[in-house]
């Protein structure tokens, strides 16, 4: 019986510049860091999303090559625009500025390594 999913996997090209990034200027927390001679399992964690890890693995033969590194992924912020303006300050390049679209704010950075981020607030619904 599945009971959700705990990890997802991005491939990095530099673990430790990965880890750098993703705490220092995402704010995310280490959860595992384990080496067993060259491969090393790390992941980290958002602290609003503590059940969830993302694994930040080195691609390599014969399963992973660098092309799968490009991939994209999203976050959820409550205020993307003021997320934005805190995450450059940080030193996160924007490929996309916050733009309203399709319901919802969303803005696109890339991590070192490539991957693709999309960083989406959504727009709360009115009540009567």
């Amino acid at each position: 019986m599945s009971e959700g999913i705990e990890v997802i996997g991005i491939y990095v090209r530099d673990q430790d510049e990965a880890l750098a990034f993703y705490v220092d200027r995402l704010g995310f927390r280490v959860q595992a860091d384990v080496r067993n001679g060259d491969y090393r399992w790390l992941t980290v964690q958002h602290p609003e999303q503590p059940v969830l890890q993302l694994g930040l693995f080195r691609p390599g033969p014969p399963v992973h090559d660098a092309a799968t590194a490009d991939a994209l992924h999203g976050l959820v912020a409550k205020d993307c625009r003021a997320a934005f303006e805190a995450l450059s300050a940080k030193g996160v390049e924007f490929v996309q500025e916050p733009i309203s679209r399709y319901g919802q704010v969303d803005a696109g950075f890339r991590d070192p390594s490539g991957n693709g981020w999309k960083m989406i607030e959504r727009q709360r619904k009115e009540t009567a």
